[in-house]
């Protein structure tokens, strides 16, 4: 029982990344490449796996959120500045997508509706979320939230298996990396939806009280099943034809299943639960950056208001959710580099016999280098297009940016030396 507990608990981090964004970029990368990028969510759940036990064990052994061990690492208001715009801005972005999939959902439940549907609609669900926010009660709405989440990830799977996925295939898409022209937005939406920098703040704020050993499991057993879900969408998607729209998976849901509500469902459950976790995670990360004096939670509270109420604007704008909810995910894809540099240079720093292991740095330098890699390619494919320079092609670039790449992880290595002195 105590087992099951822990997995529920710490299944609000699956329940922070699997949102209406995962749903439409896995889904998007099913319908479009079919198997050939389901590495970049193998990698990407391992990698969140990771950082997030990182950010956790960290709260676990100093007593610290993960903001207040960077405010105190790195006083400078310029760094923290930095983190915390790339922070607010992602978390807003990400509100905008999660009101305007939940919403789908809502439409694909209820298709019957008149013009005053869509305002009514996100009004009752950002009043929804903020009921839940002013509860201030971390355990129970961890636990609320990751009851959804399961619940929801339960209807994907069903459907993900009635697609007879082809083993070999399968096994081949999760293992070998495969870079297709146009697929750079939805590389980095894939780990920019599962691997989202302010939830490195939600892990490393919670689950206060907890062994270590406790944390590992539950979170272990919560960010696998997160990432198989997010699988399971993308197989799900796979015989979508043509451009993907949620009304497309209904439809391949329906003749599955004969129950197109379950995208329905999924869909406004996943906007719900990511609708309470983005504001609140942001109001975590920044309030802890830059703390309001003498301990008010003032502060926090107005943090996350001004995030639900931005979703809430972007959502009442008329804007498309599925380019909003893509285009957030590979921002937050970009910043990711960002966080996991500070992230492991904190983790072998006043740690005492809890600070990172020779592996646990191996492997989060292997991260930091992916990710950056990835960053780096798209960038220089939307500076090519926006400025309509005729650039080398990527292939040959490729070895000049892993040059690159080895040294920049060469000093965070060095760095990283010097901070287990």
């Amino acid at each position: 029982m105590k087992q099951a507990g822990l997995v529920l608990f710490w299944s609000v981090l699956a329940a922070a990344f699997i949102g209406p964004g995962t749903v439409t970029t896995a889904a998007t990368a099913g319908a479009s490449y079919g198997y050939e990028l389901l590495w970049a969510l193998s990698f990407s759940t391992l990698a969140c796996l990771l950082l997030q036990e990182m950010s956790a064990r960290s709260r676990l052994v100093t007593g610290l959120s993960l903001g207040d061990r960077i405010r105190m690492v790195y006083p400078s208001r310029w760094v923290r500045g930095l983190i915390a715009a790339a922070i607010g801005l992602g978390g807003i972005a990400f509100e905008a997508g999660n009101l305007l999939g939940a919403l789908a959902g809502i439409e694909l439940l209820l298709p019957e509706t008149g013009p005053w549907f869509r305002p009514v609609t996100i009004c009752c669900l950002v009043i929804a979320a903020a009921l839940v926010l002013l509860q201030r009660n971390a355990n129970a709405i961890a636990k609320v939230l990751g009851g959804g989440v399961l619940l929801m990830g339960l209807g994907f799977l069903i459907v993900a298996l009635l697609q007879n996925p082809e083993p070999t295939a399968l096994l081949h898409g999760a293992v070998i990396p495969s870079f297709p022209a146009d697929g750079g937005w939805v590389i980095l939406g894939l780990i920019g939806t599962t691997i989202v920098p302010y939830n490195l703040f939600l892990g490393g704020s919670i689950g206060g009280g907890q062994s270590i050993a406790d944390m590992r499991f539950g979170m272990t057993v919560a960010v696998m099943l997160g990432g198989i879900i997010s699988m399971a969408v993308l197989v799900a998607a796979i015989g979508v034809e043509g451009d993907f729209s949620f009304q497309a998976l209904a439809n391949i849901v329906e003749n599955k299943l004969g129950a197109r509500w379950i995208v329905g469902l999924g869909l406004t459950v996943a906007g719900f639960t990511s609708a309470v976790t983005a504001p609140w995670a942001s109001a975590l990360a920044l309030s802890s950056l830059f703390p309001a004096p003498n301990s008010s939670n003032t502060r926090f509270q107005i943090i996350w208001a001004i995030v639900l109420l931005a979703g809430l604007v972007f959502g009442l704008s008329g804007l498309k959710p599925v380019p909003v909810i893509i285009m957030a995910q590979a921002l937050n894809g970009l910043v990711l580099p960002l966080i996991t540099y500070f992230l492991l240079l904190m983790m072998n720093k006043e740690m005492a016999s809890h600070q990172n292991s020779p592996i646990a740095n191996l492997l989060g330098l292997l991260v930091l280098g992916v990710t950056t890699l990835i960053g780096l390619i798209q960038l220089t494919r939307v500076f090519a297009s926006i400025t309509g320079l005729d650039l080398l092609p990527i292939e040959e670039l490729l070895p000049w940016y892993l040059l690159l790449i080895a040294g920049l992880l060469a000093v965070v290595a060095h760095k990283i030396r010097v901070s287990r002195r």
